[in-house]
């Protein structure tokens, strides 16, 4: 899995304590580290959906 070169091994450990301070769990840092990117802009009429769109994915 891609996003383990960010939590894997020892010399990850401060990663894996900033994870956790943020409140990740055990459980949550065994699952891949998937992100969200939005390009939602109020000038674009085009691009105004898209923060409903991305709620919805991270909900």
């Amino acid at each position: 899995m891609t996003s383990d070169n960010v939590k894997s091994g020892v010399a990850r450990a401060p990663h894996r304590a900033l994870f956790k301070s943020m409140g990740y769990t055990d459980e949550e840092l065994r699952r891949p580290l998937i992100g969200v990117v939005s390009a939602k802009s109020e000038i674009v009429p085009g691009h105004m959906h898209l923060g409903t769109i991305t709620e919805a994915v991270t909900a």
